[in-house]
């Protein structure tokens, strides 16, 4: 796995509901490299600070791969790398394959997968088209947040290599469906809540399930 592309965002306003907002959704391709900061990424543009950054949320991967599907759905898009508001265009991650807790390096950093990107109604609005929720959830390929150990320096490039893989076997992939399904599995809670990474407030909406 290695980075394929580095985005940051400028403010940008978009109309939702009749009403102005602002978000930093809309991230594009740039030649420098990020600096992954331990709560955001350095030059990057965090305007929902309740639902973006942070400790568990400092900066957002998604795969390259799943770009040409997205592709054939939306082929009238200007497409770029950036599209889905990742700061990070990762070739060959796969989320079934990411345990949340895994400890990985990347560039000067050193980095631990944290929670899968649940969609928001501002992707539907860079698509143009708020079906997309439907069909990004249905996908079940969600890219994942990620909390930074070590802060450091990441460029075009650099290698995402494991350094630790988790104890708990919960994957990327399975807490994202479980997230959605209408039949939570009481298995997927049980490693939910002994998963040490997953944060805290997130397991205090699943003991609600128990």
């Amino acid at each position: 796995m290695k980075v394929i592309s580095t985005n940051l965002a400028k403010p940008t306003t978009i109309i939702w509901n009749g009403k102005e907002e602002k978000t930093g959704l809309f991230k594009h391709p740039t030649k420098e490299p990020l600096f992954l900061g331990i709560k955001d990424v350095h030059k990057d543009t965090v305007v929902d600070r309740k639902h973006h950054g942070g400790i568990n949320k400092a900066c957002y991967l998604f795969s390259a791969d799943y770009y040409m599907y997205w592709k054939s759905i939306y082929p009238d898009l200007k497409w770029d790398w950036g599209m889905f508001g990742e700061n990070l265009t990762i070739e060959g991650l796969n989320e079934s394959k990411l345990r949340i807790g895994d400890i990985y390096k990347l560039g000067t950093a050193s980095i631990q997968i944290s929670e899968p990107r649940e969609p928001c109604y501002k992707l539907g609005v860079r698509f143009g088209n708020q079906a997309i929720l439907k069909q990004f959830i249905k996908h079940e390929h969600p890219g994942t947040y990620i909390k930074i150990l070590k802060e450091g320096t990441v460029k075009i490039g650099d290698e995402f290599e494991l350094i630790e893989q988790s104890n708990n076997v919960l994957t990327v992939q399975q807490f994202y469906r479980f997230l959605f399904a209408k039949q939570k599995n009481i298995e997927v809670i049980k490693l939910a809540l002994t998963n040490d990474c997953l944060p805290d407030y997130k397991k205090e909406q699943l003991k609600k399930y128990l």
